[in-house]
């Protein structure tokens, strides 16, 4: 599985799955989001049959990231049965956004 480039759309299909997502909100300008890309491809090879893993560009999507109050980029949110569980904010190493995501599982 790879990671999800999400917009108005797809993002609320995506939440209604069964599984945990976790959604990068990010920019393309942002140095910390393209440090975390990689990081994400990581993640989602690790677990991606037990989660989903998507993006949000706030530039591209800015009503997403506006309901969800992402005052910062990037900004983690992990959702479970189509509500938001816990958030994140700046860069995150691999191992803390997996913990991140199995508390939830």
């Amino acid at each position: 599985m790879e990671v999800l480039h999400l917009n108005e759309e797809s993002f609320k299909q995506t939440l209604a799955t069964n599984k945990v997502v976790l959604v990068d909100f990010f920019a393309t300008w942002c140095g910390p989001c393209k440090m975390l890309a990689p990081v994400l491809d990581e993640v989602c090879k690790e677990v991606g049959e037990e989660f989903v893993i998507g993006k949000v560009d706030v530039d591209e999507s800015f009503e997403i990231a506006r309901s969800f109050g992402v005052m910062s980029v990037p900004t983690l949110i992990v959702f479970k049965n189509n509500e938001e569980v816990d958030r994140s904010i700046g860069l995150k190493p691999k191992p803390a956004i997996i913990e991140m995501l199995k508390k939830h599982a």
